[in-house]
């Protein structure tokens, strides 16, 4: 049953292609081209009715289809160096201005889920939606207390509809493993795992509402980015209610220069937040295309960013991290030799893949591209053109990257719409560099030797106490003795990271007597 529910599905997609006018795209697909004259016979096409442009026809294809094909025209509205400006400006649309869905069954909803009338919660509420996009819509509020607002609610029936249509990714994704030579390399299940956690996470408001108190904290004191605060007794799994804010759109270029903005410091500004959320804190907001990005100009030589809809949020595991500061920077100093090492390293190329061989084919990649401006540098190009160069390595894709991957090319496309001559290497460089000298700054290390140090005491004195009872098995004596060779292990470590601190201690303290 679930096999036919998928295959109408399926149909379903190309009904609505071939409805929009999109009839070519359908003959494409292997499995129709039989059928090629029945495009002669579809009635539209017997009179030589005037079709809307394209992109039009693919924008209103997408919204047909749902949140999951909405998300990926909104990934693509922000890539101008990829797609024409005319799909570009018709892609954008999908940011906020998706159709609504009818108001009183959100403020059925809203009432619903805080179990009171309307009046009651809000001063005003306004029944036109400031904003809809493909999970949930945005009205306009003010609360009783007199703060104004905005009331996120989710679509009727979104999950289901998601579900769905995840559902079929995951066939046409078991499909390309089995079938294709390049699915099992580029890993296409666990890419659609990655992909469908992150929507099904952007379905609860409230883990959204947590998302966005966390980062909030995090940039408490910062001049770079401003996040609105959350009203918790308002929010909800399927509501969320916090401050609204007042800024000018980050792709709005004329109003911002007519209110003499600093384009130049502002695209500057957009690369260092994605960089310090990614490496200073760890948490970094992954849906930045324009239609959640404002801009303040109070002080236009000084703007600043405001930020919405934190329902995708990216976090990394320690060493994805320290790779990917050492490739970047790898990149950045032509370090062609290093950047082999590092894949290999990180296991996201086989071991046995010769290193000369893989630093020859890097390089025959970065040196033609390296040799333009570097304001004229694509990273997404850049970033296409290894891939493409690392499928003849069996370089596996990575799916904890891909929404990494996403924010920065999201991140350059706002930054060159902002300001064409962004150089994105020159912003991001010295960022890098002061976090590598600050992860081996002494002071660190200690400070990290020092939150580890209760958790390795409770596990030696376990592993200890484990060794004075009698073992009942061979299997656990020899689990065991395998813990016991690792605390070794660790203490060898342990031991020679003391020393390393202490030598570095002495040697300060001799530095300041001496001078």
């Amino acid at each position: 049953m679930m096999f036919f529910t998928k295959l109408w599905r399926l149909l379903y997609i190309n009904l609505v292609l071939v409805k929009r006018g999109l009839d070519e795209i359908v003959l494409t697909i292997h499995f129709f081209r039989p059928l090629h004259f029945v495009f002669y016979l579809l009635p539209w096409n017997w009179f030589g009715k005037k079709k809307l442009p394209l992109a039009v026809r693919i924008r209103l294809a997408l919204e047909d289809l749902g949140p999951v094909f909405i998300k990926f025209g909104q990934a693509l509205s922000t890539r101008p160096d990829l797609l024409p400006s005319a799909l570009i400006t018709e892609l954008e649309k999908l940011q906020d201005r998706v159709p609504a869905f009818a108001s009183d069954i959100a403020l059925r909803k809203v009432e619903q889920t805080l179990g009171t009338p309307i009046n009651i919660a809000f001063k005003h509420f306004d029944m036109d939606p400031l904003a809809s996009a493909s999970i949930a819509q945005v009205h306009a509020a003010q609360l009783i207390s007199g703060e104004e607002v905005v009331v996120k609610v989710l679509r009727p029936n979104v999950k289901k509809i998601i579900q769905r249509d995840i559902a079929l990714l995951y066939m046409m994704a078991r499909l390309a493993e089995r079938y294709w030579s390049e699915g099992k390399r580029l890993r296409v299940v666990e890419v659609v795992q990655e992909y469908e956690k992150t929507v099904l996470d952007e379905l609860d408001l409230l883990r959204e509402a947590a998302n966005a108190s966390y980062l909030k904290r995090l940039f408490e004191n910062s001049s770079l980015l401003y996040v609105p605060k959350i009203y918790w007794q308002y929010c909800h799994r399927e509501v969320m209610v916090m401050e609204r804010i007042y800024g000018i759109p980050v792709n709005d270029i004329e109003t911002l220069k007519h209110h003499n903005t600093n384009l130049k410091k502002l695209a500057e500004m957009g690369v260092e937040i994605f960089f310090t959320q990614v490496f200073s804190h760890n948490f970094f907001h992954a849906d930045m295309h324009p239609g959640n990005i404002f801009v303040t100009v109070e002080d236009p030589d000084h703007p600043r960013y405001a930020g919405v809809d934190f329902g995708i949020v990216g976090t990394l595991e320690p060493e994805d991290q320290r790779y990917l500061a050492e490739n970047f920077l790898a990149f950045f100093n032509h370090d062609y030799r290093r950047i082999a090492e590092l894949h290999i390293e990180s296991g996201w190329v086989p071991s046995n893949v010769r290193l000369d061989e893989f630093e020859a084919a890097i390089r025959t990649v970065c040196e033609p591209i390296f040799q333009q401006p570097l304001h004229q540098i694509s990273f997404g190009a850049l970033l296409l053109r290894l891939f493409q160069t690392a499928r003849r390595f069996n370089m596996e894709v990575q799916p904890q990257l891909i929404l990494l991957q996403k924010t920065l090319l999201n991140v350059e496309g706002l930054g060159r719409q902002l300001y064409p001559e962004l150089d994105l290497w020159d912003t991001a460089k010295p960022f890098l560099e002061r976090w590598m000298v600050q992860r081996k700054n002494p002071l660190v290390l200690f400070r990290k030797f020092l939150h580890q140090l209760p958790s390795f005491m409770e596990r030696s004195l376990e592993i200890m106490d484990q060794v004075g009872r009698p073992q009942s098995s061979d299997a656990k004596s020899v689990a065991l003795q395998r813990e016991l060779s690792q605390l070794k292990q660790e203490l060898k470590l342990w031991r020679i990271g003391l020393f390393v601190m202490l030598a570095t201690a002495v040697a300060s303290i001799g530095m300041l007597f001496w001078l």
